[in-house]
């Protein structure tokens, strides 16, 4: 009589603020607990005790921060998943009503495709280095609104309350950027990288600490997979004989705020990218579309150096391009 085969078994967790939903299946098994230390570890417990190969989770404004740790702890696999990603499988599979425990049992199904990249255990200090960026990116925000505000003010003693609110919030990013290039310096990895990016022409500090922080898979991936992680590779849109527009799409959007910004000052300073802009300007690309491909080739130029651990060189770099 032959061995029966193991039937792996995996989990779903829909994750709110103030609770945790999950779902395992092929048993259907569920559970509803609190989203604190608590109820944390009744899923952990839950999760070894039906032996769970996989679990996945939605990334929701961070929230999903402690039981993903928990989880990894634990040494159980988790994937973090982007929100459209499990809404969209949802959809392909009929499930059109939603609730959180719709939700998890959603999430378990598409664990069971085994096609989602399980995360790795962050170090505590990545997570305050990126928490640390993502404050200065929300400051910087509320100083461009405040400097707006100023236009077209009258009245004296508002004009005054402005300028002190722009007073504090420029001695919080001053502080903030402190706090980032000491905490980058605390790590010989971090400060190697920095490093190598910096020396990009167009690649200034806060650029360099935000792909530190934010794309930590630089230099592991080829060219294709790290555009498609940073939602920077085009996607056709092909059907018979029609040919539609290439589109970017998903991806993580802080590291193309970062990108954006250095492919805006490499498009000045950078001879490579710069030659590259203009080629495509002049054959008549609108900005959005030329400054995005800058993008994608300034992520690729960056991606060799650090895989090749060498600074810039432009004719090395021409060659990667």
């Amino acid at each position: 009589m032959g061995n029966e085969s193991t039937v792996k078994v995996f989990a779903g967790i829909d994750v709110s603020k103030q609770r945790l939903d999950v779902c395992v299946v092929p048993s259907g098994k569920t559970l509803g607990v609190g989203n604190d230390q608590a109820g944390i570890a009744q899923v952990v417990d839950l999760l070894k005790a039906q032996g769970v190969v996989l679990v996945v989770i939605e990334a929701t404004g961070r929230y999903e921060r402690r039981v993903t740790s928990e989880l990894l702890n634990a040494q159980i696999k988790v994937a973090v998943v982007n929100p459209r990603q499990a809404r969209d499988f949802a959809r392909a599979t009929g499930k059109l009503a939603k609730t959180d425990a719709i939700d998890a049992r959603v999430l378990a199904q598409f664990a069971a495709l085994e096609v989602a990249r399980a995360c790795e255990k962050v170090p505590e200090n990545r997570v305050i280095l990126e928490d640390r960026i993502a404050r200065r990116r929300q400051v910087v925000g509320m100083l461009v609104m405040e400097k707006n505000r100023l236009e077209g003010l009258i009245d004296k003693f508002t004009i005054k309350m402005v300028k002190k609110v722009i007073e504090v919030l420029e001695r919080q990013i001053e502080q903030l950027d402190r706090e980032i290039a000491r905490l980058v310096e605390s790590d010989d990895d971090w400060r190697n990288r920095y490093e190598l990016l910096k020396s990009v022409p167009g690649v200034g500090p806060v650029t360099a600490s935000a792909l530190v922080a934010e794309l930590p898979e630089l230099g592991q991936l080829n060219r294709q997979q790290i555009a498609a992680l940073a939602g920077l590779a085009p996607m056709n849109c092909d059907s018979g004989q029609m040919r539609g527009k290439r589109a970017i799409r998903g991806g993580r959007a802080s590291v193309r705020t970062a990108l954006y910004m250095g492919a805006f000052c490499a498009a000045k300073y950078n001879p490579v990218i710069k030659s590259f802009f203009e080629r495509l300007i002049a054959e008549g690309k609108p900005f959005k579309v030329a400054i995005t491909a800058a993008m994608r080739k300034l992520l690729i130029i960056l991606n060799a150096m650090v895989k090749s651990n060498q600074p810039w060189k432009e004719n090395l770099c021409l060659k990667n391009a």
